[in-house]
């Protein structure tokens, strides 16, 4: 029995003879039942049918360009396998020296052999001087996936490089965007537009001094939180003995650390003793706000303890400085120029204030009437020729301011001139 006839040994001729495409060029398989039936010459086989589905210029590249040699079963079918000489010629962006991935696909595709490769879709958009910056720049050793995008992971020898200010020993935030941009990689960053605006003293301050640890989110905003040591230290005046507020700003500024504070501009100007007063002997409990003015608040057991005279038995009043003074803590009142009760016909015809000042705590009232009673023999017979004369304390007063006989009292007008 004779061997099966091939195809190929009746075909040779069609398959030489093919064009669209040339089989001998592209150097076919010779096994005709491949690609055709002999119900039907016309080619069956398809391309989009394999692992490897034709697509944009792929479409129109002739075989032998992937197929070279003839072979055609067991080709790779990753892009490189073609591309290799066209990824090693590309200087614009240099592949082999930026060692970007051989998975042509990522940026190229069938359609359009220029890169589909969009930076600005990923999750590190390119911007300012990073657009310019060469990739092996940041994708150290041709890695692309993963590549972090923290600025410090590429900046930190420029963090650690800075002296002005030094962002290592300041412990500054590696965050490099709180303070610059891809634009300009001058600092951006402006104290004065934060909630604590930087004045006086604090302009030339270290950052550290204050945010200390690298710690800048949360700094507190107090004064007393840098300054408590200088709080404690201060002994003139001791402000911890003396209870001081906390809020160093009512007697400081950031320009001048002297206090600015000024007790005579306030409602309660000091003078005399008060002037070398202490602090706490007033503001006790370190209370500076809304304290009275009032002396008697202060000087309560000072008037309790007087008793010369003895101001709570005799219902002194509590005006303090109705016969005392800052200056002289002994009473500065004088009897004897309104109405004289330690020389003439008052001396010594008198215990205590309550005596002639018979309403308690009130010494604008007097009387005259109590101890000069109203008796006919006396009173009312010595005025009978005073025109207007009555009997009463305010009268008394006012024709004896000095406590004697008023000189040519005058004539009642019914009362005749005594013989």
């Amino acid at each position: 029995m004779k061997d099966a006839v091939t195809g190929v040994e009746c075909h040779l001729t069609d398959y030489n003879a093919t064009t669209d495409p040339d089989h001998e060029a592209a150097q076919f398989p010779t096994t005709c039942q491949t690609c055709h039936t002999t119900s039907n010459w016309n080619s069956t086989f398809n391309h989009n049918a394999t692992q490897f589905p034709l697509t944009g210029a792929h479409v129109q590249t002739a075989c032998i360009q992937c197929h070279a040699s003839g072979i055609y079963d067991g080709l790779p079918t990753a892009c490189v396998s073609c591309h290799q000489a066209d990824y090693n010629g590309t200087a614009d962006p240099d592949h082999e020296a930026a060692e970007f991935p051989t998975t042509c696909q990522t940026c190229h595709t069938t359609s359009n052999w220029n890169s589909t490769f969009n930076h600005n879709a990923t999750q590190f958009p390119l911007t300012g001087q990073h657009v310019q910056t060469a990739c092996q720049q940041c994708h150290v050793g041709g890695v692309f996936d993963g590549t972090p995008s923290q600025c410090v992971e590429c900046h930190l020898t420029d963090y650690n490089a800075t002296t002005d200010p030094d962002h290592e020993a300041a412990q500054l935030s590696t965050a490099c965007l709180e303070c610059h941009t891809t634009d300009n990689w001058e600092a951006t960053f402006d104290h004065q537009t934060t909630s604590f605006p930087l004045t006086g003293a604090h302009v030339q301050t270290s950052c550290q001094q204050c945010h200390v640890g690298g710690v800048f989110e949360g700094t507190p905003s107090q004064c007393v939180e840098c300054h408590l040591t200088d709080y404690n230290a201060t002994t003139d005046p001791d402000h911890e003995a003396a209870q001081f507020p906390t809020t160093c700003q009512t007697c400081h500024t950031t320009s001048n650390w002297n206090s600015t504070f000024n007790h005579n501009a306030t409602q309660f100007p000091l003078t005399g003793a008060h002037l070398s007063a202490d602090c706490n002997q007033c503001h006790s409990g370190g209370i500076y706000g809304g304290l009275t003015t009032f002396c008697f608040d202060c000087h309560l057991a000072d008037y309790n303890a007087s008793a010369d005279p003895d101001h709570e038995a005799d219902q002194y009043p509590t005006t303090c400085d109705d016969c005392h003074s800052a200056s002289n803590w002994s009473s500065t009142f004088n009897h004897n120029p309104l109405f004289p009760i330690t020389t003439g016909d008052h001396r010594n015809v008198w215990d205590t204030c309550l005596e002639c000042h018979r309403t308690p705590g009130d010494f604008s009232l007097f009387s005259c009437t109590h101890c000069h009673e109203h008796r006919q023999s006396e009173a009312d017979d010595e005025h009978s020729d005073v025109n207007g004369y009555v009997w009463e304390s305010g009268a008394c007063y006012g024709c004896h301011p000095d406590g004697r006989d008023a000189p040519n009292p005058p004539r009642h007008p019914a009362t005749p001139r005594p013989k």
